[in-house]
C-alpha cells in the first residue's frame, strides 16, 4: 500500500475528503518525525512504538574494490510492532 491508496483508505473509512485525509496524514508523520527527532518515542497501544535507537561506528567493505570503509556512528528509526498488531499477523 502507498501513500495515496492509504489516504483513500482513511477518506473512505472516516468519511472525509482526501485531501483532509491527507492532511491528518501528513500532520501524524510531521509529529512522529519531530519526537523521534528529539529523542523521544510514540507509542500507540495495540499498535506498535516509534523510538530512536543508534547504531555503532563500523567497518564495512567497497563491494568494488574491496577496499575497507568507516561507515559513522548514527541515529535510526526504529519500530516495534505491539501484541495486537503481531497476534493479527
Amino acid at each position: 500500500m502507498n501513500k495515496a491508496e492509504l489516504v483513500d483508505k482513511l477518506a473512505k473509512d472516516a468519511g472525509i475528503t482526501k485531501t483532509q485525509a491527507n492532511e491528518a496524514l501528513d500532520s501524524f508523520t510531521k509529529a512522529v518525525a519531530d519526537t523521534l527527532k528529539k529523542g523521544g518515542k510514540v507509542t500507540l497501544v495495540g499498535f506498535g512504538t516509534f523510538s530512536v535507537s543508534k547504531r555503532a561506528a563500523r567497518n564495512g567493505r567497497n563491494p568494488q574494490t574491496g577496499q575497507i570503509i568507516k561507515i559513522k556512528a548514527k541515529k535510526v528509526a526504529k519500530f516495534k510492532a505491539g501484541k495486537a498488531l503481531s497476534d493479527k499477523l
